[in-house]
């Protein structure tokens, strides 16, 4: 008797570990299992997944790079002669016209020196006539032994002498000429010309004094640099339809400028403390919203921007009949919807039919999940949200 008391202690005792051990279980189970778990058991059998918006995206996008608005023509403005500024002709900051005049320096005086010179030109000349015909007489009058060598010799050169006069004034006189000329400040190339440094009355000197600066707008040029890499693939991929490609300009205030390019050449070296390459973009300018020294977004690609509904991976399912996602309605209700997949973009696919944008695909417990079946579903917003 007393051996099976003994061993009916031996056997409750092993009940209570057992009993303990599945206790502690529970309990180590409880504080393990994460709330969303415990709520997907507290549900009336409805699992807890995890939703997700879908994300539309460019999948043709542009390299992005930053340029530098330049003027491809620029003139400063400086005097040529000395004088006093007698007129300024044009209005400050306003689009000028090659040849324009611009300025007016002093011309009574550079006049006054062109009829001088035209005088002294009109004197030398009346010389030359008397000077030719005392030679020519001197000349008839040796062959006839009238005359000696000595006053024939005065005479030739007399007249040379003459000729030489004549040739120096009309030199003075276009000399003259080009400094009247100087006078009157023209714009030597279109574009918009800034402020007037210099106004009526004051005196100028032909020394590196600026008058007013000139910058051509239309056509203009954005200056931008890219990688070593960047022009070697472009090259590769593009030769000589590189001109072809798409850009875009990205103005500071957000407008987007589209095909205008014209022209475009790179330098002829590459920079080797930063590995890039300059690239000088020319571009049509008819609104002027191109402004010298601003700066700009360019983008270049070789096509449209593709807009394209894009599907997490983890969404993705695939059974004998295909690829499927399961989506969560407003009502909680899940629903396997079949889809045609296109390329993938980084972890998502793109979505060619069976979806649209305002489903929302389970990313997460999607095994627990069978069509037409209740859940309780969280959403995890996108990574691009917020940023």
């Amino acid at each position: 008797m007393r051996v099976g008391t003994i061993q009916k202690r031996v056997i409750l005792r092993q009940v209570a570990i057992l009993g303990l051990c599945v206790a502690f279980g529970w309990f180590l189970k409880a504080k393990l299992t994460p709330p969303s778990a415990m709520m997907g058991m507290a549900g009336m059998g409805e699992p807890y997944v995890l939703i997700q918006e879908l994300e539309t995206r460019n999948v043709a996008p542009k390299k992005t790079y930053i340029g530098h608005v330049e003027p491809i023509k620029s003139v400063d403005l400086r005097p040529q002669i000395t004088g006093y500024v007698e007129k300024v002709l044009f209005e400050e900051g306003s689009m000028v016209n090659e040849g324009d005049i611009l300025f007016v320096i002093e011309q009574a005086r550079y006049l006054a020196t062109v009829e001088l010179r035209e005088a002294e030109l009109a004197s030398a000349k009346a010389n030359l006539v008397r000077a030719e015909r005392d030679y020519k007489r001197q000349s008839s009058l040796s062959k006839q032994n009238y005359a000696s060598k000595a006053t024939l010799d005065n005479a030739e050169s007399a007249y040379l002498q003459a000729k030489a006069a004549v040739a120096q004034a009309q030199a003075n006189l276009d000399l003259a000429k080009i400094d009247l000329s100087y006078t009157e400040i023209k714009a030597p190339i279109s574009g918009r010309i800034g402020k007037a440094l210099v106004t009526e009355g004051n005196y100028v000197a032909s020394t590196l004094q600026n008058l007013a600066r000139i910058v051509q707008t239309n056509p203009i040029r954005v200056a931008f640099s890219v990688t070593d890499k960047d022009m070697l693939n472009m090259r590769q991929v593009y030769g000589d339809k590189a001109l072809k490609l798409k850009t875009e300009l990205v103005l500071s205030n957000g407008t987007v400028l589209v095909n205008n390019l014209r022209s475009r050449f790179t330098d002829n070296e590459v920079n080797s403390d930063t590995a890039t390459i300059a690239v000088f973009a020319e571009y049509n300018n008819d609104k002027d919203l191109l402004i010298p020294g601003n700066y700009v977004d360019i983008r270049i690609g070789d096509k449209d921007d593709q807009m394209a509904l894009l599907v997490p991976q983890a969404a993705l399912a695939q059974d004998q009949n295909g690829a499927y996602a399961i989506t969560v309605n407003e009502d909680g209700i899940a629903e396997q919807k079949r889809v045609v997949l296109g390329d993938i973009v980084e972890d998502k696919q793109i979505v060619l039919d069976g979806l649209t944008a305002e489903d929302k695909v389970i990313i997460q417990g999607l095994q627990k999940v069978s069509n037409g079946q209740k859940v309780k579903a969280q959403l995890v917003p996108l990574a691009t949200e917020g940023k």
